[in-house]
């Protein structure tokens, strides 16, 4: 089947058909948390949509190296190269070492990637382990004439940078409008211009976190990190450079500056970002109070919450939405993505106990609807889009189930296909409503059938009603045919 994937590129504002710069080997970076707190939901909804987008492209047959870093160096409180380090201010208050804070909290947001069921990069390189390679970077931004030194401090050069190139090609801002929202240069100030950023910073006495370099014993600026590690595994050029909407306008943005004043060449092809969150129709932030961490999602301990949310019933609300469309959290939208979510899973499981027919009678042409499924997916990643035609197949399933339509084996086994390839492969979903052990849960319930059919052969009813019922109220739903006594997850 030829596909013919387009891609959202936010460097041209425009769809664009997805051709690999090498055919062998799709590189694709995404910028990973800063790991001296718990992990956001802003970044589980990148990191999601990104699994979506990696999972895709294996699914296609490419070859993917897919990079994520870690930050666990560098980054001071604000974006103008002022305040504290984050790391080291963690450190202190929580009286650990700065690496006993990036190891808790990198344990802490894989384990939270893990019950997202995303799957883990091809590299994870952290910003301390390639502190040489960002020296060597800025060694040659300097010598490209882009970068100077001043007391120890290295600063990029924007003016210079500007003069040939578009310094704000990725957002399309006005540089005017960026000069005047830009603070005045102080009388101490180092910079020659307002908007010059750091590569290298020069440690203050009490700093902790520092390593030595030409200009001085410092420690490297939040943005060449990016950029070094994306050229060491991915080359100078690369496919697929991802990340939350929030790092374009400055992140990004001088990514792009450094790397292509080092290589003289534009880092990514493709330059592609997740919308923001919101809750009740306002921004998610901290400083609102309707910020949620993902142990709070799942558990229902948050004010705003009036329930918890199993992980994949979450990760499935994350895909009913398009990964460039605001996402929107309230109580009443994860409720019916929850409804949803069971509901697909409760028709996967009636697969297994459809008994296929001698020939197929049913309203859908399979082969059309498969088509649809890889067009939504080549439609720049349209999951909400594929989980409507997804729904298509929810109907058909409980339909035969209920024997109201046939399927013959090929019919069934191409069903089954389209779930196995869109739901888990493409989707990474998978069932979590009764638990991992299915086997167990399968024995479980053969056990209960049992016992039921045993008070309806001496004529308990009250007890066998009392089954079902009780089943019926935790979601299962008993139903006797003449193969015997069935159950589904409803």
């Amino acid at each position: 089947m030829q596909h013919n994937l387009t891609v959202y590129n936010t460097l041209t504002r425009t769809k664009e058909k997805f051709e690999p710069i090498h055919p062998a080997m799709v590189g694709m970076y995404v910028c990973g948390p800063t790991v001296y707190s718990d992990v956001h939901l802003g970044n589980c909804r990148t990191f999601d949509s990104f699994d979506l987008i990696y999972r895709y492209l294996l699914h296609l047959g490419y070859k993917v190296r897919y990079v994520r870093n870690i930050t666990d160096a560098g980054h001071l409180e604000g974006d103008n190269d002022e305040g504290d380090d984050k790391f080291a201010k963690k450190a202190r208050l929580e009286q650990l070492e700065p690496m006993e804070i990036v190891q808790k909290y990198t344990l802490g947001f894989h384990d939270v990637l893990r019950m997202f069921n995303t799957l883990p990069p091809s590299i994870e390189p952290t910003a301390t382990g390639h502190i040489s390679e960002q020296i060597e970077m800025i060694k040659q931004i300097i010598a490209n004439g882009y970068a100077y030194e001043v007391n120890g401090t290295v600063y990029f050069d924007v003016d210079k940078y500007t003069k040939e190139h578009n310094y704000t090609i990725l957002t399309n801002r006005n540089l005017e409008d960026l000069l005047n929202n830009t603070r005045e240069l102080g009388g101490q100030d180092e910079k020659y211009g307002r908007l010059d950023f750091a590569l290298w910073i020069k440690a203050k006495p009490e700093h902790i976190m520092r390593w030595s370099s030409p200009w001085s014993v410092g420690f490297p600026g939040w943005h060449i990190e990016c950029s070094a590690m994306s050229r060491k595994y991915l080359g100078d050029q690369f496919d697929i450079h991802g990340g939350g909407m929030d790092l374009a306008a400055t992140h990004h943005t001088n990514e792009i500056a450094q790397s292509e004043a080092c290589n003289s060449v534009q880092p990514a092809k493709y330059w592609m970002h997740t919308n923001m969150l919101t809750v009740n129709g306002t921004r998610m932030s901290k400083s609102a109070g309707n910020g949620f961490l993902p142990h709070e999602l799942f558990t229902g301990d948050h004010p705003l919450l009036n329930k918890g949310y199993s992980p994949m019933a979450v990760r499935f609300f994350m895909l009913q939405a398009h990964y460039r469309s605001t996402l929107d959290f309230s109580n009443e939208a994860l409720e019916a993505a929850e409804k949803g979510y069971k509901r697909l899973m409760a028709a996967i499981g009636l697969l297994n106990k459809i008994v296929p027919a001698a020939k197929s009678d049913i309203d859908i042409d399979l082969k059309v609807l498969r088509a649809r499924c890889y067009a939504a997916m080549d439609d720049d990643f349209n999951s909400p889009v594929l989980i409507a035609e997804l729904f298509e197949l929810v109907r058909l399933i409980n339909s035969v189930y209920d024997g109201k339509q046939q399927l013959d084996q090929g019919a069934l086994e191409s069903v089954r296909e389209l779930i196995q390839h869109f739901v888990f492969d493409v989707m990474g979903l998978s069932d979590d409503q009764l638990g991992s052990d299915q086997e167990s849960v399968e024995r479980l319930m053969e056990i209960i059938i049992n016992i039921r059919n045993e008070a309806k052969k001496n004529k308990d009813f009250t007890v066998s009603d009392r089954i079902r019922q009780e089943l019926a109220e935790i979601g299962i739903q008993l139903k006797d045919s003449r193969d015997g006594t069935l159950w589904n997850k409803i």
